[in-house]
This record gives structure tokens, sequence and C-alpha cells, in this order.
């Protein structure tokens, strides 16, 4: 993991235009001026150009996760752009800095649809800010394609405009909560952040011990990321002796509480969704991460005979990056989105994007399957559950 350059990534690209595979930093009086003709039909040999616009956290509490995201996608796209270039298709990926505030994801998707008129939103990351793309996609009559960490509230029927790559929250929740169940755990705490995310985490943990008829939750702490309430609320749940304690929080809030836990003498077990992201939580805890589990949503981004991951990691190996989990899952999610656009022809329209969105129920991404299609329930996609050694190895 290369944490600097992934803090000098969040830096330098608050907003940042790619065509084929050239990022290129944008100052704000620019943006107008240099924005790409996307969805413009053209001649009958000229490209369309499929603008995909991105809120992403560049920087701020979520940035390494973000940037990660958002490199993957990069790459996808350059990858895309290369593969297509004879037939005049050709992606480009606007993506604009939110810090992970969903305020100002509600004011880029509104410019990426309006000014820059982009023919989908792309990656939004973060619960909130999911949610805030959802809903100006809703208003403006376009799609949010593939958002990371959305609630399953997107999920529903009211929501046919939202596609998502990863699995929901509580198909997580399911794999989390089983596995605890297996070895004789059913005494389960949850520990979280006190905001959009813990509180979708915290509604499907509880869930998913319902339908597993398991015992309720014998203790929850959703606690605000700033502050000094979090030794008070792990001093109440540690009261309450739970077997597991479920993280569903960001790397700050989760090291934070696993080391004062363990200070306390808490010897239970650890359970994270992926939200976490390992890059960032290894860089806060070091050799204190051993033992955790953590659901993932995406291959190992490690060397494999898996298609997708030999593609992305030839990928990185051409590119300034480092892999990871969640670039991994940016890759697929922008390789998703091209092969929706290619099917969907260079005359597609938002509504008939959307009908061939909805029709891609078992798509093989190179060796990893994914389903499209809008609704609570995937059998699908695969979910794993890995543990990491004190020395940063995964262990599945």
């Amino acid at each position: 993991m290369n944490t600097s350059r992934r803090e000098w990534l969040g830096q330098a690209c608050g907003a940042m235009l790619l065509g084929s595979g050239l990022g290129i930093a944008l100052p704000a009086g620019a943006q107008q001026a240099a924005r790409p003709a996307a969805g413009s039909g053209g001649g009958a040999g000229a490209a369309r150009v499929v603008l995909l616009g991105q809120s992403v956290p560049l920087t701020g509490g979520a940035s390494e996760i973000g940037n990660a995201f958002a490199a993957g996608s990069r790459l996808a796209v350059s990858d895309f752009n290369e593969r297509n270039a004879a037939t005049g298709l050709q992606l480009k990926l606007l993506q604009l800095d939110d810090g992970y505030d969903a305020a100002r994801a509600t004011t880029n998707a509104r410019t990426l649809l309006t000014t820059h008129k982009a023919d989908m939103l792309f990656g939004f990351v973060g619960t909130a800010s999911s949610e805030a793309g959802a809903n100006v996609a809703t208003q403006q009559g376009s799609l949010l394609f593939a958002p990371f960490a959305a609630s399953d509230a997107l999920r529903g029927a009211d929501h046919p405009n939202v596609f998502h790559v990863r699995p929901g929250m509580i198909d997580e929740a399911l794999k989390i909560v089983r596995q605890c169940a297996t070895v004789g755990q059913t005494r389960i705490a949850l520990v979280g952040d006190d905001d959009a995310m813990g509180r979708a985490g915290l509604a499907a943990v509880q869930q998913a011990a319902a339908e597993l008829k398991l015992p309720p939750l014998v203790a929850t702490a959703l606690v605000p990321a700033t502050g000094d309430k979090l030794d008070a609320a792990l001093k109440t749940v540690q009261q309450q002796t739970p077997q597991a304690i479920v993280l569903v929080s960001l790397s700050g809030t989760t090291a934070n509480a696993i080391r004062k836990l363990r200070k306390s003498g808490y010897t239970g077990n650890f359970m994270a969704f992926s939200i976490v992201g390992i890059d960032p939580l290894y860089a806060t805890l070091g050799k204190d991460i051993g033992g955790i589990v953590i659901s993932q949503v995406v291959p190992s981004p490690r060397p494999s005979a898996i298609p997708i991951v030999k593609e992305y990691l030839a990928a990185v190996d051409n590119s300034d990056q480092t892999a990871s989990y969640e670039g991994l899952e940016g890759f697929i999610a922008a390789k998703a989105a091209g092969e929706a656009v290619r099917r969907a022809g260079r005359g597609f329209n938002a509504a008939s994007l959307q009908r061939v969105m909805t029709g891609m129920t078992d798509y093989d991404v190179g060796g990893f399957r994914i389903n499209l299609r809008p609704g609570l329930r995937d059998n699908v996609r695969s979910i794993d559950l890995i543990s990491i050694s004190a020395d940063g190895r995964v262990l599945r």
C-alpha cells in the first residue's frame, strides 16, 4: 500500500476529466470550457462520447477509499476506450471531490447532470452521498450506477434508476452474522459511526439476526466520529459481555474502537463490513489488525487465475497505482458501466440504457458475476470473509 501516493492524488484531483486514459486536473473556472461533448451523436463517423459523472471523496475522512475506487475506475475507462477505439464509442469520466459530505455530493450531482450533461451518475462513495446522488438522478430523469456503500433502501422498487454492482449491506450482514453463529457466537454487539452508513449497517445486522432466528443484539453503540463519547459507549457495550462485535464504520472509528476494547481486556472477535477499507485500517492499526475478520465483495486483488483480477493487475502494472480491493471494485464498476453502454448502442437514451441495465442479471465480468437488476436480494454475487495477519497478509 502506498498511502502517500493516494494522499497526493486526493490533493491534486479536486476535479478530474479522463478521456483515453489521461487524467487532467481542471481549475474551477475551466470546468465548463473543458466539458466533453457528452451524449452527442454527431455524424455517422463521429465518436459517441459517454460522460460518467462521479462525486467521490478525494479528500476528507474517506479519501483513501475514494481515491482507490476512483483510480480503479479510471483504469477501466482507459481500457474501454482502447478496446473500442475503432467503433467510435468512448467513455469520459469526470470526478468531482465531495470530501465525504452529502451536501457537496448533492451539489456535484446537479453540476454533473445540468452543467456537464453527464449521461449518468457513477460511483458515488458513501451512504449519504449515494442517497444524495440517487435523489438528484431521479429528479433529473437520469441514472445512478455502482454506488459504493449505499443503503439497502436504494435497492427497493421505488429506485428503479439505481443500479448496484456491489451486494447490499444485508448480504454482507447475513454472511457476518451467520459466521458468528457457526462458531457458537450468539451474543453479538454492534459499534458504528453515528451517520447514515452506521444506521444502515445496524438495520442490516438486526435484520440478519432476525432472519437467522438468532437472539437480538446484546448491545449497540452508534458514536459520532468526532468527540469524546466513544469510551463511555464501549464501556456500555462491554458490560453486556458480547462474544463478537460487528463494526460498521470507517477505519478511524474502527481502529480506535478495537484498540480501546483490547486495552480494556476484551478478548472476543471483531467483524467488519467491507466499507472499512483494509488498506487504511492496516495503515492505522499495523500489527494490531491481526485476527480481525472483514467481509469483501470482490475477489482479492492479489495475483490470481481469475481473469478480471489479472486484467486489473495488468492495468495497475502500467500505471502509478497500487492494487487494492477498492481499486478492483472501481475497475469492475466502470467495466460494467462500459458494457451496459456498449449493449445499449450509440443512440441510447436514459430510458433505453435503464432497460439494458435491468436486463443484466448475470453479467460475467471476467470470472466474477454481478447482477445489475434493482432489488434487495442477490444470489449471484459472492461475499468472502477474510482475516488479516499481524504482518498484513490476507487470510481466507
